[in-house]
């Protein structure tokens, strides 16, 4: 084997994060920048080793891939060794509970970007998770103990880039067997500074340089664990309850399920080592204002969470000013900035065509960086863009990768008046009102009025009677001198149509048939 498939993902992580490296040695003590090329050799090698023990089988492929990649670049006698010496010296035996947490010289890459504003810690995590997927990938399909392995490696660094402080996993990786007792390396087989944890962990480097120059007392960073990154996802069954309670969006429900059940089953074949067509998960949401399009978005990046299809299962919801700079080279900063805040959960961009306005060069760079970034987050990243159905169109169409990368449209229909009616009532049920009698008459009669299509507000319309019709109750009832419960939660028809009040009206009676227990608003 004279060159393996690890030696050009490994070489990238060296030849990048080495000048990193040197260039934070000159601002901190105790980092002797002399040793940089050697810490992040040892570096490269923990990674890789952690990943090779996973699963714990330490094959023959895997195990060539090790002494090949690094045999030549470590002043050790590991290029000598054959697998077998590697296996029964124990090299990576225990080695995945590296994954655990973020190394050292990570946390010392990352408090330097903070300080900077630089990108270092994400060059780490781009180069790391390209050697991941290559050892991942060295006996075919990986096996589902390394897609979690992965799985967790990928959130856990993007966490702490973009400031949510790591987790330990829910099910850590698991380890192999320890080392058997007496394991005495074979004459250089184990490569210096690697066996322990290597030189991130402020030990010997190979060559016996010093450790890595106060690696693991230079990084200085950490926090408070994420409390909603670390709770526990709902199961699919709950998070599908509360879509169909939502008022309405039949056919939006129904395209929601079919979605679920394809995840299901291809779950299922994953599990029994079938294999699993692959197909985007991105979608585009159409339909007017108003019509529960970010409540379905963040019920669907809660269900890809619960499936495993992203890690956290967070919503982010942006639009073109938060993706969009003023400025020549700082629209990609800006669009990288979200994405990563998204990582593991659904971004939503809201009125998406607004990234492309004719002549608009900011837009295109903005739908450059994000294609991009859709392709290589594409395992745990899921985008939703929103809009009306015509302009989504034209959206799609207008860049290439595009088309491929969106292959379902959910059109989200406009409320009927009754839909309306239920959506009016459950706000006041969620705020301790009632409809007096002939309230929901005078209800309906304005939604009756109200103009229907492009721009109909939908659910915002309901919201928006409810909070006018409150405040003309407020002005009604402040005059009264002791208003009791009943007149404090009851609104007349003259609140709800702004029409002048009966001085007899009466506030008492029932809410209409119907009214009680109506499904939150969608």
């Amino acid at each position: 084997m004279d060159r393996s498939s690890l030696s050009e993902p490994v070489e990238g992580f060296i030849e990048e994060l080495t000048p990193e490296l040197r260039r934070v040695a000159g601002r901190l003590d105790g980092i002797d920048a002399s040793h940089a090329g050697d810490d992040v050799t040892v570096e490269a090698f923990d990674l890789s080793a952690a990943f090779v023990d996973v699963d714990g089988y330490h094959s023959d492929t895997e195990l060539w891939e090790l002494i090949v990649t690094f045999g030549p670049r470590m002043r050790s006698l590991l290029g000598l060794a054959r697998p077998d010496d590697v296996r029964h010296a124990g090299v990576v035996s225990g080695r995945s509970r590296w994954l655990e947490q973020p190394s050292s010289l990570f946390e010392i890459l990352r408090a330097d970007d903070l300080r900077t504003g630089g990108r270092a810690a994400w060059r780490y995590y781009e180069r790391a998770m390209a050697v991941a997927h290559v050892i991942a990938e060295l006996e075919g399909s990986p096996n589902p103990v390394m897609l979690r392995a992965l799985d967790h490696f990928r959130a856990m660094l993007v966490d702490a880039i973009s400031g949510h402080p790591q987790q330990p996993p829910a099910t850590p990786p698991p380890t192999a067997p320890p080392t058997p007792a007496g394991g005495a390396s074979p004459a250089g087989a184990a490569p210096a500074g690697a066996a322990g944890g290597g030189a991130a962990r402020g030990e010997t480097v190979p060559g016996g340089a010093s450790p890595t120059s106060g690696v693991a007392g230079a990084a200085g960073v950490g926090g408070p664990p994420d409390a909603a990154a670390a709770a526990p996802p709902r199961s699919v069954e709950e998070v599908l309850a509360d879509l169909d309670e939502l008022v309405g969006l039949a056919p939006v429900k129904s395209q929601i399920r079919l979605v679920t059940n394809l995840l299901r089953v291809q779950q299922l074949r994953r599990q029994r080592g079938l294999p699993v067509p692959g197909r985007s998960q991105h979608m585009v949401f159409t339909g007017n204002p108003g019509t529960g399009k970010t409540t379905v978005a963040r019920l669907l990046a809660e269900i890809y969470r619960s499936l495993g299809v992203v890690s956290r299962g967070q919503l982010v919801e942006t639009d073109r000013s938060g993706l969009v700079a003023g400025y020549v080279g700082q629209t990609a900063p800006l669009v990288i900035k979200v994405v990563t805040s998204a990582l593991g959960g659904v971004l939503l961009i809201d009125e998406a065509y607004g990234l492309t306005r004719a002549g608009d060069a900011f837009g295109e760079e903005a739908i450059d960086t994000l294609v991009k970034l859709m392709e290589d987050h594409r395992d745990d990243l899921i985008v939703v863009v929103a809009g009306y159905p015509e302009e989504m169109a034209g959206f799609i169409s207008s860049n290439p990768g595009l088309t491929s990368r969106f292959p379902r449209t959910i059109n989200f229909p406009d409320y009927s008046d009754d839909e309306l009616v239920a959506i009016f009532a459950a706000l006041c049920d969620d705020n301790a009102y009632r409809l007096g009698p002939g309230a929901e008459t005078s209800l309906r009669a304005l939604l009756v009025g109200q103009p229907r299509g492009r721009g109909f507000g939908n659910g915002r319309v309901a919201r928006n009677l409810f909070e006018a019709a409150v405040e003309r109750q407020a002005s009604r009832i402040v005059a009264a001198a002791a208003p009791t419960d009943e007149e404090l939660c009851t609104l007349l028809p003259s609140d709800i149509d702004g029409s002048p009040v009966d001085v007899d009206e009466s506030v008492g009676g029932t809410a209409p048939d119907g009214m009680e227990g109506s499904a939150p608003a969608g």
